[in-house]
C-alpha cells in the first residue's frame, strides 16, 4: 500500500519525474513517427509496385517478339494465371499545348486486357465524384459538378465526366467532325504540369500559356480530356537495333491516369497497342525476299549482258505484328513471385517450341516480377529504414540515463524518507520496488502519451507538411525525390506495441540502478543523514 501512496505522492509533487517521463514522450514519439513514415513508405511501395505492371513481365525489348496472342492464351489457360496482357515500351518525346517538350516513356497497350492485369481503371483521374475526397471539405474538386463547364476559346464547354472516364477506359476520343472514335492518348498526371494540387489532396486543371517570340505569352483555351492535343514522336528501331526515323503524331488526349508515384505520373504516357505498333513499324507487315534457289523457275536471256540469268522467283513473306512484353497477373495476389516466374518460363518454353526460329529463346527472354523490377529500390528503403531506427534507437537510449539521472538524484534527496520507511519494517526489496514501480509508472504515462502524440501527427503528417509549405515555405516531402507525392502515414499496431514495451522497459533499466542503491542503504546512516 505504502509503495502505491508514496509513488502517486512523488509524481504530483515533483517537476523531475515530469521531465523524465517527458523524455520518454518525445523519444517514442520520434521513434514510432519514424518507424511509421519509412514502413509506409516500404508498404507504399510494396502495394503500388504492381499497379502499372501486374505480377510478372515477359520482355524482349527494342524489337519485341511476334505471335504474343498465342503467348498470351497459353498463359491465360494456366489455372495459376489470371489474365495476360500484350504492351509496348519506348522512349518518345511529348510535345504539349504550350510547345513544351518532355521526354517519355510510352506505353502501347490493350485497353481491355491492360486493365484486367493492372489497376489502371482505378488511376484515372477525369471522373464523376459522388463524394468528395476525404479532405476536401468545401467540396472544391471539379469532378463533383456534373455541370462544369470551362471556356474553350468560342464559348462556354460543358464537360461529360462520364465521357472522359470511357475516352480513359478505351484510349480514344470521338472526332467532333466525324463523330467517329479515334485512338487517343492517356498521360500521367504530373507530365504536364498543367494540373495544380491542392491542398485537399486533388488537382485542378489550369490553362497553358504559349511563350511568343516577343517574349509575352498567350492562354490556350484547353482542358487536355476534352480538346487537348499533343505531337507524339517515336523512334523505330531496325532487326540491328539502330533507329529508322523519328515518326511524329498529333494525337488526342483522353484523360489522365494517377498512381501515387511521381515517377510514374510524371513521365508515363498510354496509347492504344495498334497506334504505337504502326507508328514504329511493328504492325503486320508484308516484304519480299529473293527465293530458294533450288526451287523450279524459268531462266532467261539477259541482251544486255548476254547471257542466261538464273533468278529464283522472289516470296512474298508476312511479318507477324509484335510487342516487347506482356504482363501477367496471378489469381492469388499472394502467389510468391518466384512461384509464377518459374511457371511463366515453362509456358514460354513450349510457346517457343512452338514457333522456333520465330520467337527469342527461352534461355534470353527476361522475366521478372513485379518485386525485381523495383528490387534496387525496396532493398534500399529497407537498409534506410534499418539504419534510421538503429540511429533513432540508439538516441532514444538517452532516455534511460536521464531517467537514471533523475531517480538518483531523487533517492540522494530521498535518503532520510528512505531511512524512516526502513526503520517502520519496509524490506530492502520493498524499498527496491517503490522505486522500479515508481519508474514503471513514469514509462507508462510517458510511453502512452508518445503513442497518442505519433498517432496524431503521423494520422495528419500530410496536413501538417502542407501548412508548413504554404505558411513556412518548408517543403521536406519533394514528391519529385520521394516517389509518392503524399508521405505514407499508417500506424502498424505491433510496431506500436513494440515501442510501447521499448519505452516502459527504458524507464525500468534506467530505475534499476538507483533503486539498487536505495536498498541497499543503511536505515540509521540514513535517518543520520542532512
Amino acid at each position: 500500500m505504502y509503495q502505491a501512496l508514496i509513488t502517486r505522492r512523488y509524481l504530483t509533487s515533483k517537476v523531475m519525474p515530469l521531465l523524465a517521463s517527458l523524455a520518454v514522450v518525445l523519444c517514442t514519439a520520434m521513434v514510432l513517427i519514424t518507424w511509421s513514415v519509412m514502413g509506409g513508405f516500404l508498404n507504399s511501395l510494396l502495394s503500388t509496385g504492381r499497379t502499372m505492371i501486374g505480377d510478372v513481365t515477359i520482355n524482349w525489348p527494342n524489337r519485341g517478339f511476334a505471335h504474343y496472342d498465342d503467348l498470351v492464351a497459353r498463359l491465360e489457360a494456366d489455372p495459376m494465371i489470371a489474365a495476360a496482357a500484350p504492351v509496348i515500351e519506348t522512349a518518345g518525346t511529348l510535345t504539349l499545348p504550350d510547345d513544351r517538350v518532355e521526354l517519355v516513356l510510352v506505353k502501347g497497350v490493350d485497353p481491355e486486357s491492360f486493365a484486367r492485369v493492372t489497376r489502371y481503371a482505378e488511376t484515372i483521374w477525369w471522373k464523376p465524384l459522388a463524394e468528395p475526397m476525404p479532405k476536401d471539405g468545401e467540396r472544391e474538386d471539379i469532378r463533383l459538378n456534373p455541370s462544369f463547364q470551362f471556356d474553350d476559346g468560342v464559348g462556354n464547354r460543358r464537360v461529360d465526366w462520364n465521357e472522359v472516364e470511357r475516352q480513359g477506359l478505351t484510349l480514344s476520343r470521338v472526332d467532333p467532325e466525324t463523330g467517329a472514335p479515334e485512338p487517343a492518348l492517356v498521360m500521367g498526371l504530373n507530365v504536364s504540369e498543367l494540373n495544380r494540387r491542392k491542398i485537399w489532396g486533388g488537382y485542378v486543371p489550369t490553362y497553358p500559356q504559349r511563350q511568343l517570340a516577343d517574349g509575352s505569352v498567350e492562354d490556350v483555351p484547353a482542358f487536355l480530356p476534352v480538346n487537348g492535343e499533343v505531337i507524339l514522336s517515336v523512334a523505330p528501331f531496325d532487326s540491328k537495333g539502330r533507329v529508322v526515323d523519328m515518326v511524329t503524331r498529333s494525337i488526342p488526349v483522353a484523360n489522365e491516369f494517377n498512381t501515387g508515384v511521381w515517377d510514374v505520373d510524371s513521365r508515363t504516357v498510354l496509347v492504344r497497342l495498334d497506334l504505337l505498333q504502326q507508328m514504329l513499324g511493328m504492325d503486320r507487315a508484308r516484304r519480299v525476299e529473293q527465293g530458294d534457289p533450288r526451287e523450279a523457275f524459268a531462266p532467261y536471256w539477259d541482251e544486255a549482258a548476254q547471257r542466261w540469268v538464273f533468278t529464283p522467283p522472289d516470296v512474298v513473306v508476312e511479318d507477324p505484328p509484335r510487342v516487347t512484353s506482356v504482363l501477367v497477373r496471378a489469381h492469388d495476389p499472394d502467389l510468391d513471385p518466384e512461384v509464377l516466374k518459374a511457371q511463366c518460363r515453362i509456358i514460354y518454353g513450349g510457346f517457343v517450341a512452338a514457333h522456333a526460329g520465330e520467337v527469342p529463346v527461352a534461355s534470353r527472354i527476361r522475366v521478372n516480377s513485379w518485386a525485381d523490377l523495383n528490387r534496387v529500390m525496396i532493398a534500399a528503403v529497407k537498409k534506410e529504414t534499418s539504419l534510421v531506427l538503429f540511429i533513432f534507437s540508439f538516441i532514444s537510449l538517452t532516455a534511460v540515463f536521464l531517467v537514471l539521472a533523475i531517480f538518483w538524484s531523487m533517492v540522494s534527496e530521498r535518503t532520510r524518507e528512505i531511512g524512516v520507511l526502513r526503520a517502520l519494517g519496509a524490506s530492502g526489496l520493498g524499498v527496491a520496488s517503490l522505486w522500479l514501480s515508481y519508474g514503471l509508472v513514469i514509462g507508462f504515462v510517458g510511453s502512452a502519451l508518445g503513442l497518442a502524440l505519433a498517432f496524431v501527427i503521423v494520422h495528419n503528417i500530410n496536413p501538417i507538411h502542407e501548412w508548413l509549405g504554404s505558411a513556412l515555405g518548408i517543403v521536406i516531402w519533394d514528391p519529385a525525390i520521394y516517389v509518392f507525392t503524399r508521405i505514407p502515414s499508417e500506424v502498424d499496431p505491433v510496431h506500436a506495441a513494440m515501442v510501447f514495451v521499448a519505452g516502459v522497459v527504458s524507464c525500468v533499466v534506467g530505475a534499476l540502478i538507483p533503486a539498487v542503491r536505495a536498498a541497499r542503504m543503511d536505515p540509521v546512516a540514513a535517518l543520520r543523514f542532512e
